[in-house]
């Protein structure tokens, strides 16, 4: 594992770093008020090639790895996009991962070039109001049909599904009851999200506003086989092949989101003056800067070291899931320690950092929470019985 950048890793670093700065705090602040999807900013990223670096080269992608994907994820966030940047890109650059894996031929050459190009957004329909993190009690049902799959349910937690013409969508194609196994008989499905058959609402939340995640409805939406990805009864096990992945990308854009609130806190703190000196000189506001980015430095050690061996195709659960909790609970660390940095200024949306907590307080929840992933630690790192 190599700790020093690469050229390569440097440069793409510094090409999203200016790309980014195109974007100002102001855009992001008025995208989150607006609930408005950032398209603009979307479309840059996508024409500048970023949102198909991870994907293969031959369906239009870089054929990068999730250490570049990483950097990319996190100098979005940490430019003040924080996650309402950085949600649209991670949904394209990992959402399709189950297709690129297990897809067939015909359907990564028919769908993946155009979500490399930014022109196929794609939404992730997993989470059920009666399963939460319960994934094999889902009950969102796929009828075979002939050559289609009629599909009846609803999902929730179903982010980007306004903006998506398409949704991967875990279904049931048998009973649970009815399985072997409890993971067993769970099918991926790539399937329409604008019909006539699926009503989609926004769900009011408290942060991430310009991108809207929803509750969306199926009622009997027609999909066909071809639209399959992999085998019927197979879903569950191609969504944990991505599980790593999506740990490492989220772990680092809260680390990005932490970096843009550091940053912020700081500028303040050694310019704003009170009793005749910056109030950085105190150290009831320094030291828990610096505890801030001594929590940041150490999350991004366990985010490269995660990375480099998912990319050089090392078990890396532990290291995973280690290096999103500790982003999580880093970058909420530093974007409160920012709130109170700027006292009652850190409540205000001119200064950004209360946009910035409200974000980074979202990573501890999703798309797993830090409780769940001490479950594993504690059953797979450590040889404890199973909690759950």
């Amino acid at each position: 594992m190599q700790l020093l950048e690469t050229d390569e890793h440097r440069l793409i670093r510094e090409s999203v770093i200016k790309l980014c700065s195109e974007f100002s705090d102001d855009y992001w602040e008025e995208k989150d008020r607006e609930t408005s999807f950032p398209f603009e900013f979307f479309d840059a990223m996508a024409q500048a090639g970023w949102i198909g670096i991870a994907m293969p080269e031959e369906y239009g992608g870089a054929g990068k790895g999730i250490q570049e994907a990483a950097i990319v994820l996190e100098e979005v966030a940490a430019s003040g996009a924080a996650m309402n940047g950085a949600t649209p890109l991670h949904l394209s650059i990992f959402g399709m991962h189950p297709v690129v894996k297990h897809g067939s031929i015909e359907m990564r050459e028919k769908y993946l070039p155009d979500v490399a190009r930014g022109k196929l957004h794609v939404a992730f329909g997993v989470t059920e109001p009666n399963a939460g993190s319960d994934t094999t009690s889902i009950e969102t049902f796929a009828r075979r049909d002939g050559d289609r799959y009629l599909v009846k349910g609803r999902k929730i937690w179903t982010t980007k599904a306004i903006e998506s013409q398409k949704v991967l969508l875990l279904v049931r194609t048998q009973k649970k009851k009815d399985v072997d196994h409890k993971t067993g008989g769970m099918t991926l499905l790539l399937a329409d999200l604008q019909r006539p058959e699926v009503t989609i609402s926004p769900i009011p939340k408290l942060g991430r506003n310009a991108v809207r995640t929803c509750e969306v409805v199926y009622e009997d939406l027609e999909v066909k086989l071809s639209d399959r990805v992999g085998e019927e009864g197979k879903g569950f096990r191609y969504l944990l092949d991505g599980l790593n992945a999506e740990r490492i990308l989220i772990a680092a854009e809260s680390l990005g989101i932490g970096r843009a609130a550091l940053r912020r806190a700081v500028r303040y703190a050694n310019e704003r003056v009170v009793f005749d000196r910056p109030i950085g000189k105190n150290q009831g506001i320094a030291f828990p800067l610096a505890e801030a980015k001594t929590k940041l430095d150490a999350a991004e050690l366990m985010i490269k070291k995660a990375a480099w061996k998912l990319d050089n195709d090392l078990p890396c659960g532990t290291e995973a899931n280690m290096a999103k909790w500790l982003a999580a609970e880093a970058g909420f660390f530093t974007a409160d320690a920012a709130v109170q940095t700027h006292g009652g200024f850190g409540y205000a949306r001119e200064y950004h950092v209360e946009r910035y907590w409200r974000e980074a307080r979202l990573m501890k929840l999703a798309p797993i929470s830090q409780e769940m992933i001490l479950n594993f630690i504690a059953e797979h790192d450590l040889g404890l019985p199973r909690s759950y």
